[in-house]
């Protein structure tokens, strides 16, 4: 007689044990008061239901959806939205008030290399290098002052991205699914697409302990077919009825793996994979295909490839994509430690264009009013010079990185356009006034 055949198959995890002994009595409880108040799901229907369906928003909103232009790597903020008059007449010299800890050494002040003006009615300055986007300034709303805690990429991305610069939290994207699921269960609620990766790469997407489902789908654009985009989507040699059947036997066994291990987020995230991927076939290709657009809006948009991410990002909310991510480049393009004219010059003309081209094409599609455009970068940069370390090969006139204040832009899905909210010091360093008018 073996005396272990008894046992479960698996020592219960902490959080399963205090679940199953320490909450049991409460969640009888719970569940008789939801069924008297007509809020509890039928069983059926509850263990059928896609997790990526539709649910409704706990509050009234405009938005319905997100696309996310991130600029890794900290673009500068004086030298793009934040103008900052008092770097030129300090030109050369140290900063009256002293520079502030960054992570390397800093000289005299960098006046901006770029000429601001202001535009639209607002009158809002920025910067030359994003004069297209700045035809849009009426619809935007500049956040001056924002702010983060270190002058790391990595943690001050996962800040950014899921609000916590080093424990392993779900990304924002990741709630927003969950919470709100997806309008086409044909897609991923949540895309990250980059041509490469990001600092950090997959935990700015993260979902942590929320299901595996509501993980962010990335998606490199360094390639540009659609079915190199998407790879093993479709199969050539297996018919969709032949698929069906072949993952509805693999549904059955992985449900009795599932069962002798009880409760396990990853298995069900990917036994929920499987399923999504059987129904991307039928959409995913066409969503990311943008020669089917007509040629006048893909001269709209431009042929660098942000601009194609940009105009691929409305095609997916078009067709129910809940949160789009659209990086700059891979790793930090944005992270001009030197020679920070020619780099943010170069920088912006690969994304003021898409970044124009899509405010329009959602004001033309009556999509605007309901997609939050969100745009910035995970800090700014500071307004003194930085010395470069002896014997490092390079050609000076950089910005080290500044989380101590920098820009952040929003447009449509309710926000305020034509506003400037909060300010930095006069120099540009330090975030010092979060609400109010522009000065």
């Amino acid at each position: 007689m073996n005396i272990l055949e008894h046992l479960p198959p698996r020592l219960l995890t902490r959080r399963q044990m205090l679940r199953q002994m320490g909450t049991g009595l409460g969640m009888l409880g719970l569940a008789t008061l939801l069924e008297d108040s007509g809020l509890l799901v039928p069983a059926a229907a509850a263990a059928s239901q896609n997790p990526l369906a539709p649910k409704p928003s706990p509050l009234p909103a405009k938005a319905k959806r997100i696309i996310h232009i991130y600029l890794n790597g900290g673009p500068s903020h004086v030298d793009t939205f934040d103008p900052k008059p008092a770097l030129a007449k300090w030109a050369d010299k140290t900063i009256p008030t002293g520079n502030l800890t960054t992570e390397r050494p800093l000289g005299t002040v960098l006046p901006s290399p770029f000429k601001f003006q202001p535009y639209g009615q607002s009158g809002i300055e920025i910067s030359e290098i994003f004069a297209k986007t700045a035809q849009h300034a009426d619809d935007i709303c500049f956040i001056r002052s924002m702010h983060a805690n270190t002058p790391n990429h990595e943690q001050s991305m996962r800040l950014m991205n899921c609000g916590d610069e080093r424990l392993s939290r779900p990304s924002y994207g990741a709630w927003i699914t969950y919470g709100l699921g997806t309008e086409n269960e044909n897609l991923p609620g949540y895309i990250a697409m980059c041509p490469g990766l990001p600092v950090a790469d997959v935990s700015n997407w993260r979902s942590a302990f929320l299901p595996g489902i509501y993980q962010g789908t990335h998606i490199n654009t360094t390639k540009t077919k659609p079915e190199e985009l998407l790879e093993n989507i479709t199969n050539a040699r297996v018919t969709r009825a032949a698929q069906r059947r072949q993952l509805d036997l693999l549904g059955e066994l992985n449900a009795d793996h599932a069962k002798a291990r009880g409760d396990d987020p990853q298995l069900e995230g990917r036994i929920q994979s499987f399923e999504l991927a059987y129904r991307m076939q039928l959409e995913a290709t066409d969503a990311f295909d943008i020669s089917k657009e007509p040629e006048n809006i893909r001269k709209m948009y431009g042929d660098t490839v942000q601009a194609k991410q940009l105009l691929i990002a409305r095609r997916l909310i078009e067709r129910g994509v809940r949160v789009v991510q659209c990086y700059h480049g891979d790793v930090q393009p944005w992270d001009s430690h030197e020679m920070v004219e020619d780099n943010h010059r170069n920088l912006a003309g690969q994304v003021d264009q898409g970044v124009s081209a899509l405010l329009t094409d959602l004001k033309q599609r009556g999509l605007f009013n309901d997609t939050l455009v969100i745009c910035g970068g995970e800090f700014g940069r500071t307004p003194a010079v930085e010395i470069p370390a002896p014997g490092t090969p390079g050609k000076g006139k950089g910005r080290d990185h500044n989380h101590y204040g920098f820009t952040v832009w929003l447009a449509g899905g309710g926000t305020k356009g034509g506003y400037v909210h909060g300010a930095t010091d006069e120099f540009g360093f330090r975030a010092y006034r979060r609400s109010g008018p522009r000065p």
